[in-house]
Parts: structure tokens; C-alpha cells; sequence
């Protein structure tokens, strides 16, 4: 077992620190929080073990999870790896991606090992699907949520839009090639709706819209490609598959068949995968606790998580 201590004990930190105390996979020894109220009613409702410096948590683990505001991830992540501690860090993985390119560096001269969270990619709808989305030409997502002050301090885009972003990113094997985008500040000082437009170098296309003013929440992608029509609902753990193939030459009642305008005639059929029911954030911390010990690659490298932030930069200049 890998022993892991938390920074950060706010609203995500707190499932962190649940989340690792029942993993297999791990130890946990404590956490820091800088507010010592809080983190002292944390220990003693919880029993978690506070400490009351970062330098003395980060001594006695092995794993740092860093689960704090964003514009501290870099100095955190800084500090672990200067002592030759993995590091998780939440997403985005840090303000700027000058600093996310100095973490990486740092990363690689240490020879320690780090994962950005990006919960997504763990979502059991988006897994279920993943081996089905091959080439996509044209993406839309929508993730809308009700306004919650909890966030407000970054823009939308680094707040929600990030999140599709890196799904895209993940599934779309090529360089972008220009980005479009607008944002209104509705509530908030930073913009509050957002919608961006990305081209990629081969032709495929991803419009995304991020809002956390709406009056319901929403988290759903859809993927077009050759032949097959994909739909993530990240929300509620849904997904729909709709395919073509050759129509067969004699069809059965029930085979629902397209013709267009050439006569080229396809069938259409359905092949929605079973989804897997998970807790998409311990899958995420266990993950990496096999990558540290298999010595392998995490599924959400930093190098990921620096595109991820490299686009949502470029989004941003755009408002």
C-alpha cells in the first residue's frame, strides 16, 4: 500500500480523503489544510490526521494528493516532487501552462511519477464507448450546471469546458488547428457561459458550450463519425450507439433502412454497450496507484492535462 496524504481539504478534498481511507490500494497517513479550523473540525469529526505544515505531510507519504485551489497546484506540486513524491493533482493541473511545462520537467528530472484528475475519462458511460470512437469528424458537448458560488473564481472554461476538452483531446488524433470562441459574464467577474469552436488539422470539428448559470444540468457529448453516431451522457451514466452498415439485400420487417439520393441503401441498428457502474474517483486514485507500482503510464498524464489547460488558455484569450 502507497501511503498518500491530501492538501486541501475543501468540498472534493474531503471526498479524497474518504475515498483514499478505503482503498486497498492505499494508506492514508493525513492531510493539510490551510485553514486550521477547518481542518481541525475535519480530524476531529473524521479522524483523518491533520498536519500543520505542507513540508510535514509531504514527509511522510509517498503520493501527494493535491485537491487545492488552483492557483496553489504549482507550488504544492513544486515542493512534493523536490522531495521525490508522486503527485495527483486536480484539474486543471495548474494557473498557467508555463508553470504545467515547469511540473512536467520537474516530474521527468525527479523520476516520480504524476496523474492530472480529469474524472471524466473515468465516467463508466464514457469507458463503455471509448473502443467505439474511432475517427470522429464533428463533436458537440454541452455540460451545463446551476449556478453554485463554489468555482466562480476561474472562468467556466477551467471550471467545467475543460472537462470536454480533454475527452476530445483524448479521442481526436490530431494537432488543432484554430480555435474560436465567445464567453459573457452573466453573474460572476469571470465569463459564466462560454461556447468555443475547435478545428483540427484533419478535419474534424468540435464545438463545445459551458455554462454554470443554467436552469438544469446537463453533461452530454456527441461523436459523429464514418457510419456510427455515439452519445455520452456523463450526467446520467448513459450511452447510445446508433451504427450503419450495408443494407442487407433482402431486409426483415423490422430493419430500418436508408436510401439516399445515389440509391445507396443503409441499415441502421443499435449497439448500446452495458455501462459498468463505478466511483469514477477511486477508480481515478487507484489507477495511479498501479502506474506508480507497475512502473507504467497513468491514464491522465501531465502531458495531457497541459493540452488540456493549452486549449482552454487559447479559449479564454478569445473573450
Amino acid at each position: 500500500m502507497l501511503k498518500a496524504g491530501v492538501l486541501g481539504a475543501g468540498h472534493l478534498g474531503k471526498i479524497h480523503l474518504r475515498l483514499l481511507n478505503q482503498s486497498e490500494k492505499y494508506d492514508l497517513i493525513g492531510f493539510y489544510d490551510a485553514d486550521e479550523t477547518n481542518a481541525k473540525k475535519i480530524e476531529a469529526e473524521l479522524g483523518y490526521k491533520y498536519f500543520d505544515t505542507i513540508e510535514g505531510l509531504i514527509d511522510a507519504v509517498d503520493v501527494v494528493d493535491i485537491v487545492t485551489p488552483t492557483l496553489s497546484h504549482y507550488e504544492c506540486a513544486k515542493l512534493a516532487i523536490s522531495k521525490g513524491k508522486h503527485i495527483f493533482i486536480e484539474k486543471p493541473i495548474t494557473n498557467t501552462v508555463e508553470e504545467a511545462e515547469t511540473i512536467r520537467t520537474l516530474v521527468a528530472e525527479n523520476n516520480v511519477k504524476g496523474q492530472v484528475g480529469h474524472v471524466e475519462r473515468f465516467n463508466p458511460a464514457f469507458k463503455a464507448v471509448k473502443h467505439q470512437i474511432h475517427n470522429p469528424m464533428f463533436i458537440e458537448t454541452h455540460r451545463l450546471a446551476e449556478f453554485n458560488p463554489r468555482g466562480t473564481d476561474v472562468p467556466v472554461v477551467l471550471d467545467l469546458m475543460i472537462h470536454d476538452i480533454d475527452i476530445i483531446l483524448s479521442v481526436v488524433d490530431s494537432k488543432v488547428k484554430n480555435i474560436s470562441a465567445s464567453g459573457v459574464s452573466v453573474i460572476s467577474d469571470t465569463p459564466d457561459i462560454a461556447n468555443a469552436r475547435i478545428e483540427f488539422e484533419n478535419g474534424c470539428v468540435a464545438n463545445l458550450t459551458a455554462s454554470r448559470i443554467s436552469l438544469k444540468n446537463m453533461r452530454k457529448t456527441r461523436f459523429f463519425q464514418k457510419d456510427a453516431y455515439i452519445s455520452v451522457d456523463f450526467l446520467e451514466k448513459k450511452c447510445e450507439v446508433v451504427k450503419m452498415k450495408d443494407a442487407p439485400s433482402n431486409p426483415g420487417d423490422f430493419d430500418m433502412i436508408l436510401q439516399n439520393a445515389e440509391g445507396v441503401k443503409k441499415q441502421i441498428y443499435f449497439d448500446n454497450p452495458d455501462v459498468a457502474d463505478n466511483n469514477a474517483i477511486l477508480d481515478e486514485l487507484e489507477t495511479f496507484a498501479d502506474a506508480i507500482n507497475t512502473n507504467t503510464k497513468p491514464i491522465v498524464t501531465l502531458h495531457d492535462g497541459t493540452e488540456a489547460l493549452r486549449v482552454a488558455t487559447r479559449i479564454i484569450e478569445q473573450f
